[in-house]
């Protein structure tokens, strides 16, 4: 018999989404591990390396029990990057339980199917965007560091659709950070740039996971 399919898992876990546009549902949490970007900025760097392997049943399985205790419809992968893996064969049977799936990537590589939700967060240097993803994302997620150009947003506002919100989110919800986007969404307003808005980190506000 071939041994069963794994993929390495960094955590499973219940929550409220903390960021963008579903912010407050529900939500179980699928981290896998691995990145290919592993940006300055990251704060969920355990999810580089850091994890078990774990068949898909008994990926199921805990998704099962969290989900007696918190039955949430969304489950959200995440990580690291999601789409590093192979989490097809996985999205497949949990679609045909019911759940709403949501994946957020840093959108290097090419989507997969049954996905109901992108949330899509291009990463410096390249910022670079698989072509596939750019019509099926819900949101853009940027994060704003000191770093950030404003012609980032620029680029970026042009690349999607205008009915795609562009969300400048904080790095760690500093005030500097803030201040920049602030400025930032000022500044889009004067150039004419619309659907652009400021999405904080909610779950650190409120000291969730």
């Amino acid at each position: 018999m071939p041994p069963q399919p794994t993929l390495k898992i960094n955590e499973i876990f219940s929550s409220f989404q903390g960021e963008g546009l579903r912010q407050g549902e529900p939500t179980i949490f699928v981290r896998l591990s691995g990145c290919n970007l592993r940006c300055s900025f990251c704060d969920t760097r355990q999810a580089w390396e850091e994890g078990q392997d774990m068949t898909h049943a008994q990926i199921k399985n805990k998704i099962d029990q969290i989900h007696k205790e918190f039955p949430a419809n969304w489950l959200c992968f995440t990580g690291g990057e999601p789409l590093l893996q192979n989490i097809q064969p996985l999205i497949k049977d949990l679609k045909s339980r019911g759940f709403l799936l949501q994946v957020e990537t840093n959108a290097t590589f090419p989507p997969i199917a049954s996905i109901d939700w992108y949330t899509i967060s291009p990463k410096p240097r390249a910022y670079f965007i698989s072509p596939q993803l750019i019509h099926l994302a819900k949101e853009v997620k940027l994060v704003i560091t000191p770093d950030t150009e404003f012609r980032i947003l620029q680029d970026l506002r042009r690349q999607f659709p205008i009915e795609i919100p562009l969300l400048l989110q904080p790095e760690f919800n500093t005030k500097t950070a803030t201040k920049i986007c602030m400025s930032y969404i000022e500044k889009s307003l004067e150039c004419g740039m619309k659907n652009l808005r400021i999405s904080l980190q909610m779950h650190k506000i409120l000291g969730i996971r």
